[in-house]
């Protein structure tokens, strides 16, 4: 083996040594820098040597877990689908014991907490351009899974007279919401995080009462 490439297989192990023995999970704080900074600043601050500048590591240290910036994207992605398929699905298991009009709030106030929970995730999370689905079977899966809920959602609420149209109406409203909230004219109107929940319940109750009037 050259000198060189020896080198760089020492440097490495040395490093993965290093971050045992600190029992720090690296690859951990990777992703929840880059979080972090999406939420602050946007996708387009994100970069692999910005990421290692925050965590405090070598520009070269994510390269060990991630192969580029697009990797530690879709992993974040990944994770935001999983955890607003599993809010879905809570909402939805609502439905026998409370009733179809509870659970289409619940899922309503659901998928528009996970937006303003999380941001700077949710603004990459239908990016194509951003994240390519088709690199990732992971994602592709995960966003199947948060799909499968809303289809779910349609389906207890309308029942046989479920269908794309409707799952889309469905999604128009609380991904719209969603937006408007975080980067649209509602986000500066309602300023405080009391204002927002006030407006959405009534907004929720108010959809709700369109839906039930199509069941």
């Amino acid at each position: 083996m050259p000198k060189a490439a020896l080198a760089s297989t020492r440097v490495r192990s040395a490093r993965k040594q290093a971050s045992s023995a600190s029992g720090r999970d690296l690859r951990q704080d990777i992703l929840d820098t880059a979080r972090t900074l999406l939420d602050e600043q946007g996708v387009a601050a994100l970069s692999m040597r910005e990421v290692a500048r925050r965590a405090g590591v070598t520009h070269q240290a994510p390269y060990h877990h991630f192969g580029d910036r697009e990797s530690i994207l879709a992993e974040l992605v990944t994770h935001g689908f999983d955890e607003l398929a599993r809010r879905l699905a809570v909402a939805n298991d609502l439905a026998p014991s409370k009733g179809k009009r509870a659970a289409l709030l619940a899922s309503g106030e659901a998928y528009i907490g996970f937006a303003l929970s999380h941001p700077g995730v949710f603004r990459i999370m239908f990016r194509p351009d951003v994240c390519a689905p088709m690199r990732f079977p992971d994602l592709r899966q995960a966003g199947a899974r948060a799909h499968a809920e809303l289809e779910r959602l349609v389906r207890i609420v309308h029942g046989s007279r479920s269908n794309a149209g409707l799952a889309s109406i469905y999604w128009a409203y609380v991904h719209g919401m969603a937006c408007l909230m975080i980067d649209g004219p509602l986000a500066m109107q309602l300023p405080t995080d009391k204002a927002r929940q006030t407006h959405l319940r009534e907004v929720g109750r108010k959809f709700a009462d369109l839906v039930m009037t199509l069941t």
